[in-house]
């Protein structure tokens, strides 16, 4: 079973690309959530308030996956799918990858603005830090306080994770286990009378 995925340790050093007086800023961010784009995008027009476009593309997602690609501007498909290709030649996802142009008075055509958006978002990837991250599921362990020594055993043996807890006399637990061990692990909570594993 496929458990992993890759992604990048976090933003990309600032890499800059120059073609015929033009100028492609470009960054990688690491994002789980289209609310962390939008953020990162901001702060980009904020820095850069003369540039011209800001072309992106993003995935999102490890099992599931769910992309955008956005020219701003540039002719369809130019910028924010060449930017979409490297994501994917890189085999990353939760990452969005940014260029910033600034125009520098030549026009480059479709073939010149794909190939300078491509090699923007290339560089911007090759300036990251790229990591496997496993993929993770969740699950609420709940028990009776007096079952609390079997229940923190199990999670002991089976190095888990522990995300929170709340121990009263009512207990819960979450818990964080890697793909696929998960069956193994619901298997052995399973097992013991008084303890009860929903998924998150």
């Amino acid at each position: 079973m496929d458990d992993t995925y890759k992604t990048i340790s976090g933003p990309s050093e600032e890499t800059l690309y120059k073609e015929k007086g033009s100028k492609f800023f470009g960054y990688a961010f690491a994002v789980t959530s289209e609310e962390e784009v939008k953020s990162h995008l901001e702060t980009l027009r904020k820095r850069h308030q003369g540039a011209v476009h800001f072309c992106y593309a993003f995935q999102i997602g490890t099992e599931s996956k769910y992309y955008r690609a956005n020219d701003d501007g540039e002719p369809s498909n130019s910028a924010g799918m060449p930017i979409y290709g490297q994501i994917q030649s890189f085999g990353l996802t939760n990452v969005l990858i940014v260029s910033v142009r600034f125009f520098g008075g030549v026009k480059l055509g479709v073939g010149g603005l794909i190939s300078a958006y491509r090699t923007s978002a290339q560089m911007a990837i090759e300036a990251s830090e790229i990591v496997e991250r496993t993929i993770d599921l969740y699950y609420t362990v709940s028990f009776g306080y007096k079952d609390i020594n079997k229940a923190m055993r199990i999670i002991r043996e089976k190095n888990l994770t522990v995300i929170s807890q709340k121990m009263e006399l009512d207990c819960e637990i979450v818990i964080s286990v890697r793909k696929k061990n998960a069956e193994e692990v619901l298997g052995a909570f399973g097992a013991v009378y008084g303890i009860s594993v929903a998924a998150n």
